[in-house]
């Protein structure tokens, strides 16, 4: 028992001599110039914003229906909460590095000698504790934090982008059905003025070129009508997979039954929202572990030392005697690096490499996040101005469609004024509800691009 104590102490005395040469340092997130990161047209503020939950910003119930089974069934996020949890057992297993093993290590033998018999046996208790000095457990400990914090920003990511791409198929499929409505409108008008430049024709007013013409447009925006039919299963297909079901038909609100998103535009954005984001997380989780696996290759230069020993009974003397003798042993060591064939000095210069390849990737992540802030901005003002110009376009081209109409039925006036005039129209309805879907769009992107409320 002195034998150990002696350990003990000289482990003791190593340690308080050699604590001023821990590497152990803090991780400390590295300063960005942020300065018009998002641009001119953003201003950022130091103070924090609000940011909407899904739930409140999409109010509508066929859409929170296919984002909760998104979040329920999503298969990357599954696989992702699966990692979580290799995480936290990776982290749990770190932080127990710091206690001393035990194991028993139980051993006997029979011999024979001269006709006679011998039977030994063997029961220690075996401990083994490493000294950590140099800060080597704790770097890998705060590696395994890292890893878990990086891996649960990396689900709310996800998690933020799985919403965003439900969300924009589930108002692509609006857009879509309202232009559809539009397309099989006009084809019905189409319908009837054919009809009528074919009385036309008969009276002698119109040519058979303008009866062509007629003939020709109305199948061709018939066309159109198939593909839109496509485009609704293409997108009710993506939709199907976001959700992990089969494709089927997604149930949807119609373009005038849309309620707003409830989100507040505004031109200037918290820089605690950009800093918050769960890209800029991972980024920033990732640079953390670098760190600390740089603080982890550092130590390999230094000694490792480790305590050891073993309390147990034995019996050598030949015969079973129980309880047998009592056997007490205790041993340090204290191992330092000398040459190890350059494997050390490699390691830390990757150890570097990489914590350098994280620090441009964090920078660059604040970038993106800038840059995806002023787009979800300029696309929402932009489709507001444009909706605006839309209206007045689409109410002289429903003018010039009457009166082209008047004109050909009371005057020589051919069919292709009707045509050109008829197209325009078409186009612009078409645009107007394209434009409205940019807007929200860019809606659903600023969401995603101030991290996203993910509750």
């Amino acid at each position: 028992m002195k034998s150990m104590n002696r350990v003990i102490f000289i482990a003791a005395a190593s340690m308080l001599s050699l604590g001023s040469c821990s590497l152990y340092r803090t991780f400390e997130a590295p300063a960005v110039q942020t300065e018009n990161i998002a641009g001119d047209a953003v201003k950022l503020q130091d103070a924090s914003a609000e940011i909407p939950s899904w739930r409140t910003l999409f109010a509508d119930q066929h859409l929170q229906a296919l984002i909760e089974k998104g979040l329920e069934s999503n298969s990357d996020l599954q696989i992702l909460r699966l990692k979580i949890e290799q995480a936290e057992a990776a982290l749990t297993a770190s932080k127990l590095a710091y206690l001393p093993s035990l194991a028993i290590a139980a051993e006997g033998g029979v011999s024979k000698f001269n006709g006679s018999t011998a039977q030994t046996y063997h029961l220690p208790l075996v401990t083994q504790w490493e000294l950590d000095l140099f800060g080597k457990i704790r770097n890998s400990k705060e590696q395994a934090k890292s890893t878990l914090l990086q891996s649960a920003a990396y689900e709310q990511m996800v998690q933020t982008q799985l919403v965003a791409s439900i969300a924009n198929g589930y108002y692509t499929l609006v857009m879509l059905d309202d232009q559809l409505r539009i397309v099989r409108q006009t084809i019905a008008n189409l319908k009837e003025n054919l009809a009528v430049i074919i009385e036309l024709k008969k009276a002698g007013m119109q040519s058979e070129a303008a009866v062509n013409q007629a003939t020709a447009n109305y199948f061709s925006v018939q066309t159109s009508e198939e593909d839109l039919q496509k485009q609704l299963k293409i997108v009710e297909n993506s939709i199907a997979l976001l959700i992990n079901e089969t494709p089927h038909a997604m149930r949807r609100s119609a373009y005038n039954e849309c309620t707003a998103l409830n989100i507040e535009l505004k031109d200037k954005i918290s820089l605690t929202a950009l800093a918050n984001r769960p890209d800029v997380k991972v980024a920033e989780y990732n640079l953390r572990r670098d760190f600390y696996g740089v603080n982890v290759a550092r130590a390999a230069f230094y000694p490792s030392i480790s305590l050891g020993g073993s309390v147990g009974w034995t019996n050598n003397v030949g015969a079973v005697v129980n309880p047998g003798e009592l056997l007490l042993s205790a041993i340090g060591s204290l191992t330092q690096p000398i040459f190890n064939k350059g494997v050390n000095r490699a390691n830390l210069k990757i150890a570097h490499a990489q914590y350098d390849q994280s620090l441009i990737s964090f920078e660059k992540a604040l970038l993106v996040a800038g840059n995806e802030v002023n787009d979800a901005l300029t696309e929402c003002q932009s489709s507001a101005a444009k909706r605006i110009l839309r209206k007045h376009q689409i109410t002289a081209n429903e003018q010039a469609v009457a009166n082209s109409i008047e004109l050909m039925k009371h005057s020589s006036a051919t069919y292709l004024e009707v045509l050109f005039a008829q197209n325009a129209l078409l186009q612009s309805q078409l645009e107007d509800v394209s434009d409205w879907f940019e807007g929200v769009r860019g809606s659903v992107n600023l969401y995603k691009s101030l991290s996203g409320g993910a509750n």
